[in-house]
């Protein structure tokens, strides 16, 4: 039972308590590109969303045979590979939600969320504990994306997935289908999550406010310091995953 609560923690992490785009505002640059349209947005947050599940899972696979001086190469090699899985899939299928992601399919490569959680966690965890993380992150960058695309293609066209919503009377505001609009609605989006967090929580987050852990490295990085000499320690019961405790070690990249 208390496996199956530290893995349901662990999933929620990241859809809302470390939401990469709204809490640790990483992999921001393709976010904001790509969200001119609904189609765009849930596309690049399931081809994100495959292949951060399956490098964090090969990679926690073999953790204990990828030699510590090399396993940046090794991590960047077997992103890349999921990458271009993922890049021919769609050009293969869906060649016209290919050509409008443009080049940041290819640049999954390189975005700091993926690689973040697989030096982070995924190498200092087992599978058990890398699916749900890799699940709750992707579908928290998924749901985000999807949001900012539909305020943006809605206020911007008129439109949501090509269909007409708003009365032929709207006029459509340009600002939102340009660079500025999408920094716009991403802020809007950050400000409501901060003014829910406040009413919810209040000033002091309860999690820090009752932590007694030494060494810990601040929720805001979103893993927890292991004890010395122990990095794959299982979630202590009770604890959410990514706060004070002990769990694994490291820092967001």
């Amino acid at each position: 039972m208390d496996k199956l609560m530290n893995v349901l923690r662990i999933f929620a992490n990241g859809i809302v308590k470390e939401n990469p785009l709204l809490i640790l505002m990483i992999g921001l640059c393709s976010s904001l590109a790509v969200t001119t349209s609904v189609a765009n947005g849930i596309g690049m947050g399931l081809s994100m969303t495959f292949v951060l599940l399956m490098s964090e899972l090969v990679i926690s696979i073999f953790r204990k045979l990828i030699p510590n001086s090399i396993r940046i190469p090794v991590f960047i090699i077997v992103i890349a590979s999921f990458t271009t899985v993922i890049d021919y899939v769609l050009k293969a299928y869906f060649p016209d939600l290919s050509k409008a992601m443009g080049v940041f399919i290819p640049l999954i490569v390189v975005n700091c969320i993926i690689m973040g959680r697989v030096e982070s966690f995924a190498s200092r965890q087992p599978p058990g504990y890398v699916i749900p993380d890799a699940l709750g992150m992707g579908l928290g960058y998924t749901w985000v994306l999807t949001g900012i695309a539909a305020l943006r293609e809605l206020l911007g066209s008129g439109a949501l997935l090509g269909r007409q919503i708003l009365p032929d009377s709207f006029q459509p505001i340009l600002f939102f289908v340009l660079p500025p609009g999408g920094f716009f609605v991403f802020a809007f989006f950050i400000a409501l999550n901060m003014a829910f967090k406040s009413v919810k929580f209040g000033s002091v987050p309860p999690d820090c406010a009752s932590c007694s852990a030494s060494g810990c490295r601040g929720c805001s990085i979103g893993e927890r310091k292991a004890p010395p000499g122990n990095v794959e320690q299982p979630l202590r019961a009770g604890a959410p995953a990514g706060h004070c405790g002990s769990a694994s070690g490291g820092g967001e990249a």
